[in-house]
């Protein structure tokens, strides 16, 4: 994923919607970068990661409710999925 990507801050619809366009010209520009390349693989990681998603909040120290999300915890789910395993 490019930095750009990774560093981008989404705090709300706008930034989400900005977000998911760097996430989709980042499979295009760097397809080899993705573990979850078709959409029934994206979709499997996507449900895969939002169920362990509160884990990576916990274990990185980041005080973050994953049942209270808000756009920020949408972006960090499809950014999670493209390449969890």
């Amino acid at each position: 994923m490019t930095n750009t990507l990774n560093n981008f801050k989404v705090s709300d619809r706008q930034t989400f919607i900005k977000f998911l366009e760097l996430l989709r010209n980042d499979l295009l520009e760097n397809p080899e970068r993705w573990e979850n390349k078709s959409l029934p693989d994206f979709l499997e990681a996507l449900s895969a990661y939002t169920n362990d998603i509160q884990g990576y909040y916990d274990n990185m120290k980041l005080n973050i409710n994953a049942d209270k999300p808000d756009w920020s915890t949408f972006a960090d789910i499809f950014r999670g999925a493209s390449i969890y395993e």
